[in-house]
């Protein structure tokens, strides 16, 4: 069983929808008793960084989380679920992430032609060789809607990245960590089998 972290935000219900069109197992939980019985932990974001946060340590589940996946746990990450492993972000005041990575999280600055929020469809440059990148040909397209992204201090858990007036980081693997910037649940084919890999490294 695949637990999905229900924070109060986010699109849980595609995402599952998605995890469970590609055969996985999926419990909606804001439980930490769930999240320490599953095999995997997905985490999907949509909204601010320290909302985020708040309503997880709200609800107990900052502590679980960090033990689950510091014990070798699979943790999914998408959009704000990938952004909330670094060590902080800049959005709305600096605010402390899960310090799983070392690194920020930072706002877009482009010059004027280029939309903020970033969003739409948008290639991604592989540079890592997974499991989980099963089928996912590189400079793939998938579906982005932010306005944040990641910078890393360790260049090694980079896996992907793409251009949008700059070069970002929208994929990181590490260890047992897998965390994507875009949505994989909105990005059709490539999306699909993307979720397929996680589901078949969790079995």
């Amino acid at each position: 069983m695949i637990a999905l972290v229900d924070y109060g935000m986010g699109n849980i219900k595609s995402v599952t929808k998605a995890i469970e069109a590609v055969g996985g197992e999926v419990s909606v939980t804001q439980s930490a008793d769930e999240i320490r019985k599953s095999k995997a932990i997905v985490l999907p974001g949509v909204g601010a960084f320290q909302d985020c946060m708040a309503n997880l340590e709200r609800l107990g589940l900052i502590e679980i989380i960090k033990e689950e996946i510091n014990k070798g746990k699979p943790y999914l990450g998408i959009c704000l679920g990938m952004q909330i492993l670094f060590t902080e972000s800049e959005e709305f005041g600096l605010c402390r992430g899960l310090d799983l990575i070392k690194g920020r999280v930072i706002k877009f600055s482009l010059p004027r032609e280029y939309k903020i929020p970033h969003m739409g469809w948008n290639n991604v440059r592989l540079s890592k060789k997974s499991p989980f990148l099963k089928e996912i040909s590189d400079s793939s397209f998938f579906y982005f809607v932010h306005s944040y992204y990641v910078v890393p201090d360790d260049n090694k858990v980079i896996a992907g990245q793409t251009d949008y007036g700059v070069s970002f980081v929208s994929m990181l693997i590490h260890e047992n960590i897998y965390a994507t910037q875009f949505h994989p649940e909105k990005s059709q084919k490539m999306g699909l089998k993307l979720l397929r890999n996680f589901v078949e490294l969790v079995r």
